[in-house]
């Protein structure tokens, strides 16, 4: 009689245990999922020491999404023989395989800072708040460590795929490419591992099975997994479209601050810690909801109302407005960025009756917004995974707009803030068929724009996002 699937050994003759600190580089998210907290979204918290916790799921589900990004590119079908599926398991119908990868949860290494940030959605022909829009949520700050654990088993088949897959997958913690929580799309989560500890265990001695059973031996140590782990990993179908642009501040800059204290204006411009230390930056909730807006209504410009739509929805995400929606996750990534040698300045500002032309009683406050400097400077990341010509076209017209500063950020554009002076951008257009990517390069020099690169290739973008919104 034939042994059923869950009698027969699964041959385990090795066991690879990889260690790493995981560091985030910005701030992250990571929901509890519970309502009765005084915050909206309030933050995973371990219930024993009060540390943040970082769950084995998320991680492994992190890894797994970027391996099949690898394999596939992103936006693709999976394949049930994939690569993925052989190191994380699967699951269909009745059948499946379990996952030969382990993932352990992580609990931050001290007690962390909670920042708490306010979120609302913007109507995009008037760029004011809609209403029953505003929502808050508590990040873990930039610079907690969390102590990483993976243990690998490995059998007597497959074995040089399993170690390839996973070379592939902590490649992604390597290189900062993984971002963790919620609102990763828009730059929180972001983190990085720059050194891994690996331990290697031969459970087909008696040596080797005892040195894992107490956990000991010399760990192999480097900043790169695949080099500790003998495999080549260089497979890469992903292909993307990435601006990197920097830009001066042309007066002043201001998207509000969600928390302060007592002895602070007002109003404050958005700060987050990073090494220890309050930094003014530019939020990539605050770049995207921007960006989107004006991207309507140019695609609404030059095509039909409801082919811009769709291409807009397309790129940045569907636009819920009843549970008839089905929610699509933004193509389009912007990231979080620190402003660059900022002027802090407060000012007093106060409400004018229109009917009187005297002070508005009660109405006198102050605010401290981020003023430009000859060398302040605001970095500009923008991404788009798997694009069409027709949306790169569409983002570089968003670039020329904040360019010249026609397209403003933060809040109180009316009066003058958040126009930017762009000075350099560097732009990258990857493809999985071609081995190196496109460049080109954008330079201010005084009222000159230099453009080194295809500049017909840029022109050919722009022309498909018209024909795909007017045909």
């Amino acid at each position: 009689m034939a042994k059923a699937h869950w009698q027969e050994s699964r041959e385990i003759v090795e066991r690879i245990v990889v260690r790493g600190d995981l560091v985030l580089e910005t701030p992250a998210c990571f929901g509890n999922g519970e309502g009765d907290s005084l915050t909206d979204m309030p933050l995973m918290l371990d219930p024993l020491e009060g540390k943040g916790l970082l769950t084995g799921t998320s991680i492994a589900g992190a890894l797994r999404a970027y391996l099949r990004q690898r394999e596939y590119g992103y936006w693709q079908e999976r394949a049930p023989e994939a690569l993925h599926n052989l190191l994380f398991g699967r699951q269909e119908d009745n059948e499946g395989e379990q996952s030969w990868l382990i993932t352990c949860d992580a609990l931050s290494e001290q007690t962390p800072h909670v920042e708490l940030r306010n979120g609302v959605a913007l109507d995009p022909k008037t760029r004011t708040a809609e209403a029953k829009r505003l929502f808050n949520f508590e990040l873990l700050e930039a610079g907690t460590r969390f102590p990483l654990r993976v243990e690998l088993l490995v059998p007597q088949n497959h074995r040089d795929a399993l170690l390839k897959g996973l070379a592939l997958a902590l490649q992604g913690l390597e290189n900062g490419e993984i971002a963790l929580g919620a609102r990763k799309r828009r730059g929180l989560g972001q983190c990085r591992v720059s050194e891994w500890r690996v331990l290697r265990y031969d459970l087909t001695t008696a040596a080797g099975l005892l040195a894992w059973l107490e956990q000991s031996g010399t760990a192999q140590t480097g900043p790169h997994i695949a080099e500790l782990l003998g495999v080549q990993a260089d497979l890469d179908q992903r292909e993307s479209f990435a601006i990197e642009a920097t830009f001066g501040l042309d007066g002043s800059l201001f998207i509000r601050s969600g928390q302060g204290t007592a002895d602070e204006p007002d109003m404050i411009h958005l700060h987050s810690r990073r090494g220890g230390k309050l930094k003014p930056i530019l939020s990539g909730t605050s770049l995207a909801g921007a960006l989107r807006a004006r991207a309507l209504r140019i695609a609404q410009t030059v095509g039909e109302k409801a082919k811009a739509e769709d291409l807009v929805n397309g790129l940045f995400g569907m636009r819920i407005r009843s549970s008839q929606d089905k929610p699509t996750a933004s193509r389009l990534i912007t990231a979080e960025t620190e402003i660059g040698s900022p002027l802090n300045l407060v000012q007093t500002r106060v409400k004018i009756d229109r009917f009187t032309g005297g002070a508005y009683p009660g109405a006198l406050f102050s605010e401290q917004p981020v003023w430009g400097q000859k060398d302040t400077t605001v970095e500009v990341k923008i991404t788009i995974q798997q694009p069409t010509e027709a949306q790169i076209g569409l983002v570089l017209l968003l670039l020329k707009d904040l360019w010249t500063g026609d397209l403003p950020l933060g809040g109180e554009i009316s009066v003058g803030r958040g126009r930017f002076a762009g000075k350099r951008a560097i732009l990258t257009y990857k493809r999985a068929q071609e081995e190196q990517p496109q460049c080109w390069t954008i330079v201010q020099d005084g009222e000159h724009l230099q453009v080194e690169g295809d500049r017909a290739r840029l022109e050919e973008f722009v022309t498909a996002l018209v024909t795909e919104v007017s045909q």
